[in-house]
């Protein structure tokens, strides 16, 4: 019986290698960083240290360093050779490893130019959606004038909405008649700069696109809702014309206020910097992705970010950014708990997102999104990736896209 293989794409071997390096690079430092505490340490243990290492320490890093940089880059140079003579390609488990290695890295895998980086795309029928008409017309050769952009959650790629044999997009286009393009993007680069290359992706969409645009929905999972208001808000500061196509977005278990892990790691982090001879480990922590920190409060906007540490434990800084005008907006939340209202719901939620935040609840009023009741649905003994598949979720999302819903808020 023939076994099939996979082919590892070349690229993506060089994307390890040089991930491994970054890595061990990283070691390296750490190692530094406590040695160095060591002989920074009062009294005779740091003095005794410091005579037997202390003069040749940075030399024997450095060179450590220096060997790690020059083997990557003897090993990228000759994958190279070979990466444009050996046809790419994918496969599921590919593209889920690369989605959960972007969220985890993907700004420094940007940063860095890695071929691992995941560069926004739209796709649509398994295949990336060109920006210009005629090959939009090959790839979707039925178009409709009512689209439905579909974006995922951290650490996800558009492959997440097919789940349980059920596919929200697929649904839609079955029930509704909409045709579901979805989005691929890195989810580790800081919220607000997917939000603005999404807007910018957007607008080419809808002026590219074959027939005319009656309707433009959103739907957003986690992390992908909060990239979808980013896009709102840079949109509408470029007075793009997409936003006059918008006319209804849903949010699944989007952390509208912050998602509990995140701050909790800040915590973790904050102690452990207070530790001397655990500081150093502090860098670890310090690996996560911009997009895994904007999650600590659900950051919108360069604003929240930008001239600030990231890692640094501090407040709520955030500019308060409402609910896009013009657009009816919809909330889904989930509770593991088998009834709402309870305290599993305020600490937990559906495992990641507790429910006030996927509604947009806060105690300051500035920072209310104030979703319409009518417009938000709380799903019970479910968890945050049964939003993706569950079949009461997706028939509560077409009873709000059905025509007959008012649209306009």
């Amino acid at each position: 019986m023939a076994v099939k293989t996979t082919m590892i794409p070349v690229s993506d071997i060089r994307g390890y290698v040089q991930l491994s390096v970054d890595a061990a690079i990283g070691v390296t430092d750490l190692t530094q960083k406590v040695h160095q505490t060591v002989l920074d340490t009062p009294g005779p243990f740091g003095a005794a240290a410091r005579r037997l290492t202390g003069g040749i320490t940075r030399l024997i890093y450095r060179g450590v360093r220096g060997g790690l940089h020059l083997g990557g880059t003897g090993a990228d140079w000759l994958l190279s050779i070979l990466d444009d003579k050996v046809a790419s390609s994918s496969s599921p488990n590919r593209d889920i490893v690369l989605a959960a290695l972007n969220g985890i890295c993907g700004d420094h895998l940007a940063a860095t130019a890695n071929p691992l980086a995941i560069a926004m795309q739209l796709v649509s029928n398994g295949r990336c959606l060109p920006p210009e008409r005629a090959a939009i017309e090959a790839v979707i050769p039925s178009s409709r004038g009512r689209l439905a952009v579909l974006a995922h959650g951290l650490c996800m790629s558009e492959r997440a909405w097919n789940r349980a044999d059920h596919d929200h997009g697929a649904e839609l286009a079955r029930v509704l008649g909409y045709t579901p393009i979805y989005l691929r993007y890195n989810s580790g680069m800081h919220i607000s700069v997917n939000g603005r290359a999404f807007a910018e992706t957007l607008e080419t969409l809808t002026r590219q696109w074959p027939t005319q645009i009656e309707e433009l929905v959103i739907i957003g999972h986690s992390m992908g809702g909060l990239v979808a208001r980013s896009a709102c808000f840079y949109g509408e500061a470029a007075g793009h014309s997409w936003r006059r196509h918008l006319s209804k977005m849903v949010f699944l278990g989007t952390p509208h206020h912050g998602a509990p892990l995140e701050q909790l790691g800040a915590w973790v982090d904050h102690f452990i910097g207070r530790i001397p001879y655990a500081a150093a480990f502090g860098q670890i922590g310090e690996a996560r992705s911009a997009g895994v920190t904007d999650l600590r409060f659900g950051s919108l906007i360069d604003e929240d970010w930008r001239d600030r540490d990231r890692f640094e434990l501090s407040g709520d800084c955030r500019r308060p950014i409402p609910l896009p005008e013009g657009v009816a907006c919809f909330a889904i939340a989930a509770t593991q708990a088998a009834a709402v209202n309870t305290f599993h719901d305020r600490l937990i939620g559906d495992g990641l997102v507790p429910v006030a935040s996927a509604l947009g609840e806060h105690a300051e009023p500035a920072r209310r999104l104030d979703f319409d009741p009518n417009r938000q649905w709380i799903g019970t003994e479910m968890n945050h990736f049964d939003l993706l598949g569950g079949r009461e979720v997706f028939d509560q999302i077409a009873r709000w896209l059905q025509p007959g819903m008012r649209s306009r808020a």
